[in-house]
């Protein structure tokens, strides 16, 4: 069994089709075709069932496709270990962020960061909050910044970097436009533009809902927060959305309210898998991250940049 066959399976796995593998691969169809063969043939096992003009892995399959992950992803890390012990400073970050803190919060700590250790580079994964809690605890990724900071899970180990407020927005023709603040209740009968399932900010934002006695009307959903401000900009519903997710200039903005009751926030964290050792330029990178939130002035400084 060759490293190359389990390289090409996993890139067959995540495409399910052979001619899209083969050109992210740069290798032509014939060449992974064949070693896919060689693999099934060594294992006495077939990987992938036809589906229509797609492949889809078997049973058998799937699991041998996280065993792999697992064993592709150590062997990177052991790469990414003997670099950094010759030259600590220059090794790599596998960092994941969802969207909502790649907005600001993330390009600040890693501009940071490279100011004292210019020579780490930094390989980003963007996702869902179950997609990163995946990537954290099957080692694709050292770190995550994550929303909500998981209080308590078997395979990743978090700390809460910060609690951001969440406020309600509304068209800038809505009657409570002029207001500063409003209690959530007040929006009971009002469509709300919501994530869609699989983000974390929407089932913050229904407890909340169900908290002030009432379950939200889910008019429109969306999975980027300038699409949830626009939606409600032009008047399509309201929402909730945290203080850094409030930025931007454009002609359309909806106006933004501090919620007197119930308070609703949400957690920032950032975790790693647990009972594994970080890299020393990834242990570094946390090192700074926690150091860089203890400090008020620093929270204070993302806040007023997000206004």
């Amino acid at each position: 069994m060759e490293l190359r066959q389990l390289q090409y399976f996993v890139k067959v796995a995540k495409m399910q089709h052979v001619t899209h593998a083969s050109e992210e691969l740069h290798v032509a169809q014939s060449a992974v075709s064949r070693q896919i063969h060689q693999l099934e043939e060594e294992l006495g096992v077939s990987l992938f069932a036809q589906k229509g003009r797609n492949l889809q892995l078997t049973q058998v399959g799937k699991l041998f496709l996280s065993r792999v992950e697992n064993v592709l992803n150590d062997l990177d890390k052991a790469v990414q270990e003997v670099h950094e012990l010759l030259d600590p400073e220059s090794g790599e970050v596998r960092l994941g962020f969802p969207h909502s803190v790649g907005l600001n919060l993330l390009p600040c700590v890693v501009a940071d960061f490279k100011k004292k250790h210019s020579k780490a580079r930094f390989r980003f994964k963007q996702g869902k909050y179950n997609s990163l809690i995946h990537a954290v605890a099957n080692g694709e990724v050292d770190l995550a910044i994550i929303s909500p900071c998981p209080e308590k899970h078997d395979d990743v180990t978090g700390e809460v970097l910060l609690t951001e407020e969440l406020f309600a927005i509304l068209p800038a023709s809505h009657p409570f436009a002029g207001r500063k603040s409003i209690k959530l209740k007040e929006l009971e009968h009002e469509t709300f533009v919501l994530f869609s399932e699989g983000y974390s900010l929407r089932p913050i934002v229904w407890e909340a809902c169900l908290r002030a006695g009432f379950v939200p009307k889910i008019g429109f959903e969306g999975e980027e927060t300038d699409t949830i401000k626009g939606l409600v900009a032009a008047g399509m519903g309201v929402s909730l959305l945290p203080e850094m997710a409030l930025t931007g200039v454009s002609e359309l903005q909806p106006v933004k309210m501090k919620i007197e009751e119930p308070p609703v926030t949400r957690t920032i964290g950032l975790i790693r898998r647990s009972g594994s050792k970080l890299s020393p330029v990834a242990d570094t990178f946390r090192e700074f991250v926690l150091n860089y939130f203890n400090y008020p002035e620093k929270s204070l400084s993302l806040k007023n940049n997000s206004t």
